[in-house]
Parts: C-alpha cells; sequence; structure tokens
C-alpha cells in the first residue's frame, strides 16, 4: 500500500500539493506515482517565476520505465524548484513526500486547493 499523508491534498493524476499558512504550496509526485515510475533518474522542472495555470504540464520526471509529465493541480506562480533533484533525482524515490519536493508556488486562487482530493479519495483513486 502506498504512503497517503493525511495532511497533503492530491489530484487525481498522482500529485500532492502542501498548503503552508502565508498562501503558498509545495509540490511534488506522490508515492504511488514515485514507486509506478521505478528509478528516477531524471526530473526538468520550469524555471523560478513561471506562470502556471491549473492543469498544464509543468515538468517532466524520467524513470527507468518511461517519462512521465507533472501536472499542477492549481494556478500560480513558481518560487522555488528543488535543485538539489538535478544531480540526485534519486530523492524522489527515496522521500517523495519531504526532500523529493518538485516546487513551491504562491497560488492566485488559495481556494482551488478544496477541489483537490483529501487522502481518503485519493487512496480510492489508487485501490
Amino acid at each position: 500500500m502506498s504512503n497517503v499523508p493525511t495532511e497533503l491534498r492530491y489530484a487525481k493524476s498522482h500529485e500532492w500539493l502542501k498548503l503552508e499558512a502565508d498562501g503558498t504550496a509545495t509540490i511534488g509526485i506522490s508515492d504511488y506515482a514515485q514507486n509506478s515510475l521505478g528509478d528516477i533518474t531524471y526530473v526538468q522542472l520550469p524555471p523560478v517565476g513561471s506562470e502556471l495555470d491549473a492543469g498544464a504540464s509543468f515538468g517532466v520526471v524520467e524513470s527507468v520505465k518511461a517519462a512521465s509529465d507533472v501536472y499542477v493541480p492549481v494556478t500560480g506562480t513558481v518560487l522555488a524548484v528543488n535543485s538539489t533533484l538535478d544531480a540526485t533525482p534519486e530523492v524522489v524515490n527515496q522521500d517523495p513526500y519531504v526532500a523529493g519536493w518538485l516546487i513551491k508556488l504562491k497560488l492566485t486562487n488559495p481556494a482551488e486547493v478544496e477541489g483537490m482530493l483529501d487522502a481518503a479519495a485519493y487512496t480510492g483513486e489508487i485501490g
């Protein structure tokens, strides 16, 4: 069974979001997604300052099995990217919810987070 932290929100496309008190959000891929991909070998992320629309692809995660687009579940501006992943993309496999985060966003509309799945609903999606 995949690890699905209850304090996070999830997209059906297997991204997670952690809403911070200051209206920013940290986004990554779920344990289920990293496990499905296998050993991650490369992560491509957008430049800081990029404006992203909810549902748009913001990067690519490549593994020994496949390359997969990563989608932003909410609208916002990229404040930071996890540059650690340039040299050590396998961190996403090892710790997808903490050290393996992908981007941090300043949300345009924090209410969009409410449209995401909670842990129970996401667990139902991944079965």
